[in-house]
């Protein structure tokens, strides 16, 4: 049954209120055909971070639109150079990262994150890191990944991927490769299935882009 912007109004700002890290009464939802907005404002960047995942896990969400803002209570303020330096650390720390391979820069609170990496998960690992640092409002993501081995067989291994992860609309979607560049396309029931078939495209050595051209169809 296809819900109403209405319905999926309600519920993503049900979801909101449930999520335990994120406060609700600062952000406004409204929906048109499927398409969320969260605007207002949260108290870090990890909160806005998680009011992104929350409003996505609705069924009936077909896009979403973020106009929210990451306001720094006094104390949380601090400056670049201080954010710089936690950043630096918490990578050095995180295992899955080789040493020196990721590089930051922070700017009002901002880190942009470079460098290039063997898989996309480290990617993930280190974005992850920085993202609930004091202070820092926002994270972009400039990492590159290396293309390791040959791409010839990256079809193969996505559609393995999703078979092998019972995705039922695995037959609906269609991959091709451009040299280190996957597209997938086709249609999907769930954001669930969207975002696995997502990853199990990031999951395959090789890849350096996923082009994501699938829809969410309820």
């Amino acid at each position: 049954m296809t819900k109403t912007d209405l319905q999926v109004q309600q519920d993503v700002m049900a979801e909101l209120n449930w999520e335990p890290s994120v406060n609700a009464t600062h952000i406004g939802v409204e929906v048109a055909g499927g398409v969320v907005t969260l605007a207002g404002h949260v108290g870090s960047y990890t909160e806005k971070w998680d009011a992104e995942r929350a409003a996505q896990r609705v069924s009936g969400v077909k896009a979403l639109a973020v106009e929210m803002d990451v306001k720094l209570a006094g104390s949380s303020k601090r400056s670049d150079t201080e954010i710089a330096r936690s950043a630096g650390n918490v990578l050095e720390w995180t295992t899955y990262l080789p040493k020196d391979s990721v590089k930051v820069m922070v700017e009002n609170g901002w880190i942009t994150l470079t460098g290039e990496l063997e898989w996309e998960y480290q990617g993930k690992a280190a974005l992850s890191a920085v993202r609930s640092l004091m202070g820092v409002t926002g994270v972009s993501d400039q990492l590159s990944i290396k293309q390791s081995v040959s791409v010839d067989s990256v079809k193969t291994d996505i559609e393995a991927a999703l078979k092998r992860r019972a995705v039922s609309d695995a037959s609906k979607i269609f991959v091709e490769v451009s040299g280190a560049k996957v597209t997938l396309r086709g249609t999907v029931q769930s954001w669930a299935a969207h975002e696995l078939a997502l990853s199990s495209a990031w999951g395959t050595a090789g890849v350096h882009n996923v082009v994501d051209n699938i829809a969410v169809a309820y």
